[in-house]
């Protein structure tokens, strides 16, 4: 599981408004709805750092596709709710990138969660490394430096 975040460790948040089609009958935000959430944070995140998707990112022929989606839910969503959510690099592979999520309504944290992407050749979906302009802005942008993972069989950076 993603362990409870801190606001402190995020560098980005997007602010939303819980709407009334994504409350279910039970009167909290359907657990589908946070995924999509964390879709739309993401592409801000992008926004904020100053690329297009999928222009930018896709600029090389290849693209980012999801590989992996953790959610821990602790406390739920309401229709109408201002949440926050916060959205940071955690880790960077040779081809994978992995997004921290908090979601937060005032100081309460509702949700964790991750995200995991895999940078890959759009037509064969065979891994691509991440390509260094997109590294170097990411590192640039995050207050606290992602985990960086083993490139080409080097150790992994400190």
């Amino acid at each position: 599981m993603p362990p409870i975040p801190s606001r402190e460790a995020f560098s980005f948040f997007h602010t939303l408004r819980v709407r009334w089609a994504e409350v279910d009958p039970q009167s909290i935000v359907f657990n589908g709805h946070y995924l999509t959430y964390a879709d739309v944070a993401i592409t801000e995140y992008f926004r904020a750092l100053g690329m297009r998707y999928p222009d930018d990112l896709g600029r090389d022929g290849n693209d980012f596709f999801a590989i992996k989606t953790v959610l821990e839910y602790l406390a739920p969503a309401r229709f109408d709710d201002e949440l926050q959510i916060g959205i940071r690099v955690s880790r960077l592979g040779r081809s994978s990138l992995s997004f921290a999520m908090g979601i937060w309504r005032g100081e309460q944290v509702l949700t964790s969660g991750e995200v995991i992407y895999v940078h890959a050749d759009s037509a064969t979906r065979s891994s691509s490394p991440l390509p260094a302009w997109l590294r170097e802005r990411l590192l640039a942008f995050e207050r606290y430096a992602p985990q960086l993972s083993a490139i080409n069989g080097a150790p992994a950076e400190p």
